[in-house]
């Protein structure tokens, strides 16, 4: 086991999805490097952010079917009722929603939220609005993924590209059995994920508060259902 206070355990292990585009980023650099000197520290620079965006850090998910956690990093943007996407097949009518905008600091490695079978994957082209609209939810190209969790409740989540964001990328098939927190995908460059709750589940989290994938738990499906309240200080 690493020592929690070893040098090896301050390094973020790095998606494979993303040394491709850090080899690029890096052969750019050095290209303008011999164009001008400068312009190889800024392209190196833009390197090491590169490296930074593709981190994929470990997480400790809670083992609970009951429990809802958040599928990416970043910040609640809403937690209102919406109507879910078409291609999820949950209906025509508002379900309670949470809604979660990741900028291009955050782990962009997306996580499944609940345990269960991956009933539907579906890839929806569309606009690239910054994705902190509420409208990006509906016109930007997207993915969703319904998942059959506990006792056969669906929960959906809808994996939106941003004003950046230009590629969303899947590692789950439909079919697949999903363990909570597992890997689902990773959108390239700012972005936002969506996830429909079914009807009667009140969201556990706040528009502002801080989503960690994988461990912050924005819903339960069971127990007392009662909107959240806080306030700021």
């Amino acid at each position: 086991m690493t020592d929690p206070g070893s040098p090896t355990s301050l390094l973020v292990p790095i998606h494979k999805a993303g040394w491709p585009f850090i080899a690029i980023f890096f052969a750019v650099a050095v290209v303008l490097g011999f164009l001008w000197q400068p312009l190889f520290w800024l392209g190196l620079v833009l390197t090491l952010w590169c490296t930074y965006f593709f981190r994929d850090p470990p997480r400790v998910t809670p083992v609970d079917p009951t429990l809802v956690v958040s599928p990416c990093d970043g910040v609640v943007a809403a937690t209102r009722p919406r109507v879910p996407p078409p291609e999820l097949g949950l209906g025509d009518q508002p379900l309670p929603c949470v809604g979660i905008f990741m900028n291009i600091f955050d782990v962009h490695v997306n996580r499944s939220p609940v345990p269960g079978r991956l009933a539907e994957v579906a890839y929806h082209k569309g606009q690239f609005l910054n994705a902190s609209l509420d409208k990006a939810s509906d016109l930007n190209e997207r993915q969703s993924l319904r998942i059959e969790a506990a006792g056969g409740r669906l929960v959906g989540i809808v994996q939106i590209a941003g004003l950046v964001a230009r590629r969303i990328v899947g590692f789950v098939e439909p079919g697949q059995e999903l363990r909570p927190g597992e890997r689902i995908g990773l959108i390239r460059f700012g972005s936002r994920c969506d996830v429909y709750l079914p009807r009667g589940i009140e969201p556990g989290v706040l528009p502002g508060q801080r989503a960690v994938a994988g461990e912050t738990v924005i819903a339960r499906l069971d127990g007392p259902q009662s909107p959240l309240q806080g306030r700021t200080d």
